[in-house]
């Protein structure tokens, strides 16, 4: 009612989701889910109390004939990205494809499109967008044009330079 409310009044109904997890999942094989971050305070294990569990199925591995196992870690990917990207298509079945990327980002950025638009005609399809940047060839990264900043905020989209990390993605 309240995202209604406030496109009859001709206002932005953008509200971001930020998700703050900790997840890896090697193909459909083993997931692990948990709270620590890759920094001293969650590893030095004299600050931060952490923790995480693994899932792993033995009975579910990944075979040249068979691909991809069909246990629970596998379906719980399922879940997630159909959560996360609003439909399932057949190309998700093989995520390590460019078939399956390329949807991906196809979903993604038409998401972005519309969550930036003045006017949404039409609700995202789920509530996967991508991130405003762009990485040049040489590695340099950049945001979008005109999105220096997140919209309807003063958050920039790129952070300050890290006196740690080289500058460049790729060398």
């Amino acid at each position: 009612k309240q995202w209604y409310q406030r496109r009859v009044r001709g206002e932005k109904a953008r509200f971001p989701i930020y998700v703050h997890s900790k997840m890896m999942r090697c193909d459909d094989e083993y997931i692990i889910v948990g709270s620590a971050n890759i920094n001293q305070r969650s590893m030095s294990g004299r600050r931060d109390t952490e923790m995480a569990v693994g899932c792993y199925q033995p009975n579910f591995l990944w075979t040249e004939e068979e691909g991809l196992p069909k246990g629970d870690v596998g379906a719980f990917r399922k879940s997630l990205w159909l959560e996360h990207l609003g439909e399932w298509c057949e190309e998700y079945e093989n995520p390590g494809s460019i078939e399956c990327m390329r949807k991906v980002n196809e979903v993604a950025r038409a998401n972005w499109e519309k969550y930036v638009a003045d006017e949404m005609d039409e609700p995202m399809v789920g509530h996967l967008v991508s991130y405003p940047i762009t990485v040049e060839q040489d590695g340099t990264v950049r945001p979008l044009e005109g999105f220096e900043n997140f919209p309807d905020t003063e958050a920039a989209v790129l952070g300050g330079k890290s006196a740690m990390l080289v500058e460049k993605l790729t060398t």
